[in-house]
């Protein structure tokens, strides 16, 4: 499948999010408070359930429709595969949360700041696959997905990815690291986005056929990092509800998007 003008710019516009944000660390000083934090990856969090829900099941589902009453059965299928995909991903590579001490995945001597940034590149890697599963899906004709849908994913994707690039470089100047190296870290962390989905438009013409699993797989890999790792961070330290609040706005206005835009 040719990489069309379309999909060029749906596969950068969340890349381009993660780069805006990380240049926040040229214009803010000093690192985000624990609360602005918890309000950031709660905004995170709720635009990408809302996007696994009425981006990725829902087509997921109406692709599965001549299945009758079993039309929910790729969906399933497709959602644990991409839970158990994330599982092994968590298990195997190395990484450290935002304010945490204790890394994940195999052992290993790596920096702190680059385990920081292996842990935003391990939950942008599902994100990148939906972008590029959707747009495989518009550009082989297929009727359920239009190209306003796919572009209503991607900025969705986009939004939530810039307080992850502002997240993931001011802790990093903040560790002592240089104003523009910060910037690259940040920027770079979501560079897996673009390549996992140009990896996975290449592959559509295996994938097409999966259509309904591998929307749904990405949905699935979308809600595992949402649980295992945003709803535990916005929910830490002292109780708030910032980050139930931020949830909130950020599912309805990925709800928003992809009704009114797809």
């Amino acid at each position: 499948m040719l990489l069309t003008k379309e999909i060029i710019y749906g596969i950068l516009i969340p890349f381009l999010g993660t780069a805006m944000g990380a240049a926040c660390i040229f214009v803010m000083r000093g690192q985000l408070n624990h609360m602005a934090q918890r309000t950031l990856t709660g905004f995170a969090a709720g635009v990408m359930v809302a996007a696994s829900i009425w981006s990725l099941l829902l087509p997921a589902m109406e692709q599965a429709e001549a299945m009758g009453r079993f039309s929910c059965v790729p969906a399933v299928v497709g959602f644990w595969l991409g839970i158990l995909f994330l599982l092994l991903l968590d298990r195997t590579i190395p990484h450290l949360h935002t304010n945490s001490d204790e890394p994940e995945g195999v052992r290993t001597n790596l920096k702190k700041t680059t385990m920081l940034v292996l842990a935003v590149t391990l939950h942008n890697i599902p994100e990148g696959m939906a972008v590029g599963v959707v747009f495989a899906g518009w550009a082989s004709g297929n009727t359920e997905i239009t190209i306003m849908g796919a572009l209503a994913l991607s900025i969705g994707i986009a939004i939530q990815n810039f307080p992850e690039g502002a997240i993931i470089s001011m802790p990093l100047r903040a560790e002592g690291m240089g104003k523009a190296k910060s910037f690259l870290c940040g920027t770079l962390s979501g560079v897996v986005e673009p390549i996992a989905a140009v990896l996975t438009i290449l592959a559509s013409s295996w994938i097409i056929p999966f259509l309904p699993y591998l929307l749904s797989f990405a949905a699935g890999a979308m809600i595992y990092v949402v649980v295992e790792e945003l709803i535990p961070e916005m929910s830490s330290g002292q109780h708030s509800n910032l980050g139930t609040i931020a949830f909130s706005f950020g599912f309805t206005l990925m709800l928003v998007l992809d009704t009114t835009l797809g």
